[in-house]
């Protein structure tokens, strides 16, 4: 008798994970609340899988061995507590594309500039020669690759949400960027719940394996003590020299790794700002792990061309700098994103609010901020932290609107910088949506 597994949302990861499990023999069924997308629509025809849309049929759904969710899908959802309640395993697509792949896995999470340090990495690995595929929240979805490509490495770009359905799966190199707080309401509130998550990436690392994480974040250094894993360390530090793993030394990035050593000048860096040399180290210490040339490590690091959304510069209009960094979807992001402008900047900042802090901006805000345009349905939030901090605070209620009052606002030599620091959902239906809508609206002007 085939086991039966029941895939839960119909996206890049669903559908991949249907295909997966087809070819493996399963009897795959795919169900999805919302509406399937045409292009999801005719892969699961082509490959012949059942599916539903717009609802759950729960008789379907409860009699499968095994359940791969969307991330998107709570942990609480009502249907997802019935499955725990019946016992019936529910995983992540990644867990359910792991147990089929002998590729080496390099692995990387954090609060924010995974997507940047994944598609580094990628580039890396591919300049190196490696037959490489990138998976995870970037790229396609791995349990497709896995079913149809043959990929020696994957650099896999992991969220908390994909951490939480992942039990055996075992990364090669784990890389942990950073942690700040995000996405809590998925975690009742409770940091340490979320830090538990992002931890996960080290489970079931083995001596051979190696844990590469940011030592300059308190976070990850008081959690570390408490940490038993066999693998490899290497930390990374823009504040302090270290003995192994990547620091910054007179102006140089210093690599060492089990006495594979080099240094470039952090001047060639292709992409500016201090989370771009914390990315850069945790990217130049993976490639070290796997002995990729140090020349091709250099050359990566400086020629790569960073992530569509993320300090993205758009035009230059009367003088005036559009940049967009709509993925700046938490506070910690657009922190990044402030300490790396050199010029007056007014802020387009809004959305969804995931409990956001916003007193850990004030001295940014204070120093390189002139203007603010809130872009949200509901402002209030922003408005109780900057009235009276800045000169300028208006109100957008769409993308155009935005434009151009903080195009008003700016004058020759300043800076318009979409970073919005919440969620894109009010408006828009992503980040990406919301980025090319800011694109089009700056050509408009």
């Amino acid at each position: 008798m085939a086991k039966r597994l029941v895939v839960l949302g119909a996206g890049e990861s669903g559908v991949g994970a249907a295909v997966l499990a087809k070819a493996k023999g399963f009897e795959v069924f795919v169900s999805d609340l919302g509406k399937i997308s045409e292009k999801y629509r005719n892969a699961l025809n082509s490959y012949q899988i059942e599916f539903e849309e717009e609802q759950h049929s729960e008789d379907l759904i409860l009699s499968a061995s095994e359940v791969v969710k969307s991330p998107g899908i709570p942990d609480t959802a009502p249907l997802i507590l019935k499955l725990k309640e019946k016992q019936i395993p529910v995983v992540s697509e990644i867990e359910f594309a792991g147990r089929y792949s002998n590729a080496k896995m390099i692995c990387i999470t954090g609060s924010n500039g995974k997507t940047t340090t994944t598609l580094m990495l990628h580039h890396m690995l591919k300049k190196a020669g490696l037959n490489v595929g990138l998976a995870g929240n970037v790229g396609e979805s791995l349990a497709w690759q896995v079913a149809e490509k043959n990929y020696d490495h994957y650099v896999v770009e992991l969220s908390s949400f994909q951490l939480d359905g992942m039990y055996e799966f075992k990364a090669d190199i784990a890389i942990l960027l950073n942690i700040t707080p995000d996405h809590l309401d998925r975690y009742d509130y409770k940091m340490e719940n979320y830090v538990a998550s992002k931890f996960r990436i080290t489970q079931n690392l083995t001596k051979r394996d190696a844990f590469v994480f940011c030592s300059d974040d308190e976070i990850i250094s008081n959690e570390m003590k408490n940490l038993n894993s066999k693998a490899q360390l290497f930390p990374f530090s823009v504040k302090e020299k270290l003995k192994i793993g990547g620091w910054i030394e007179d102006e140089l990035i210093k690599i060492d790794c089990n006495e594979y050593n080099f240094s470039m000048d952090k001047k060639d860096l292709s992409l500016p700002g201090i989370h771009n040399e914390y990315n850069s180290l945790a990217s130049g210490i993976a490639g070290s792990v796997l002995r990729i040339r140090k020349e091709t490590i250099r050359e990566s690091l400086s020629d790569f061309q960073g992530v569509d959304h993320r300090l993205e510069k758009v035009v230059k209009v009367r003088g005036i700098q559009f940049i967009n960094d709509s993925k700046a979807t938490n506070i910690n992001s657009t922190w990044y994103a402030l300490e790396s402008m050199e010029e007056p900047v007014v802020w387009i900042v809004g959305g969804v609010d995931k409990g956001n802090d916003y007193s850990v901006l004030f001295d940014l805000v204070d120093e390189k901020v002139k203007g603010i345009v809130c872009l949200g349905i509901d402002n209030k939030k922003i408005h109780d932290a900057f009235d009276g901090k800045v000169d300028i605070i208006v109100d957008a209620g769409s993308m155009e609107q935005a434009v151009k009052l903080s195009y008003e606002i700016a004058n020759k030599d300043e800076i318009v910088l979409l970073s919005p620091a919440c969620a894109s959902f009010d408006l828009f239906k992503s980040y990406e949506d919301r980025g090319l809508q800011f694109k089009e609206e700056v050509r408009n002007l």
